[in-house]
């Protein structure tokens, strides 16, 4: 679905990127780690077609994304920004509602998945209020509806981005939305969310790219990548990796 080779990116003068390739199948969960400046909202602008790359390509569903018209990439590919900002008094039903403006699937299909997609971010009783009035981590949980709302009927045709979706949001709502990304996995979009929260990362994701000085350090399975000793090499700090008590994934004590 998403096949990145031999990227290099840069903002102005200054190399962000270097040599970043992977490959993201339908139906899997990507989890891009690493540390404050690594290059992780880089490499996700560059996925979006925000940033244009210095070398390198990006295919989407094995086409070039530059290629892609502006509303049929729309109808394939979401992002839920680190922050989204609204000047607007909307309600948020109609906030959520914008994700389906690149589709033209009839006003009941439309509200159909409007509902289903606030359901999933758990903003279903906020459908009335202004979205002026939410807190920050509503306000977070209302855009995600929105991304979800424009390829929730994308399938194995669809790739969701997330940067940082998990910011602002309390524990619960944190596990949810990251349930969410996997439920969109199995429902055949490709998914790759960047997270800081290691542990988050092992529980939800099928595989992890580590960034380090822009380039990938370690990519792979949440066990083949979160070794003590990876983890003491990229972020500076001696943890334990255990084996969760509850599933199969590593647990990281610092």
């Amino acid at each position: 679905m998403l096949e990145v080779s031999a990227l290099d990116c840069a903002r102005g003068a200054r190399s962000i990127l270097q040599g970043i390739s992977f490959q993201l199948a339908a139906g899997e969960v990507l989890a891009v780690l690493g540390t404050n400046g690594a290059g992780k909202s880089t490499l996700l602008a560059s996925l979006t077609g925000e940033l244009a790359p210095r070398s390198g390509s990006i295919l989407l569903a094995g086409r070039a994304l530059p290629s892609w018209p502006a509303q049929e990439r729309a109808r394939r590919m979401a992002v839920l920004p680190q922050s989204s900002t609204l000047a607007f008094p909307f309600s948020v039903g109609e906030v959520v509602a914008l994700g389906r403006l690149p589709h033209a699937t009839g006003t009941r299909q439309d509200e159909l998945i409007i509902g289903q997609a606030m359901a999933a971010t758990d903003v279903t009783q906020l459908r009335q209020r202004s979205y002026l009035t939410l807190s920050g981590g509503e306000r977070q949980r209302v855009h995600l509806a929105r991304v979800l709302a424009q390829i929730w009927d994308a399938g194995e045709q669809g790739c969701l981005l997330l940067d940082e979706p998990t910011a602002a949001l309390d524990l619960a709502h944190q596990q949810l939305i990251l349930q969410q990304a996997r439920n969109m996995a199995r429902r055949g979009l490709a998914v790759v969310v960047v997270l800081h929260d290691l542990n988050l990362a092992a529980r939800y994701a099928d595989r992890l790219l580590l960034l380090h000085q822009g380039r990938a350090v370690a990519l792979g399975s949440p066990w083949q990548v979160l070794s003590a000793e990876c983890i003491a090499e990229v972020f500076g700090v001696v943890v334990r990796v255990e084996k969760h008590p509850l599933q199969d994934s590593p647990l990281i004590i610092v």
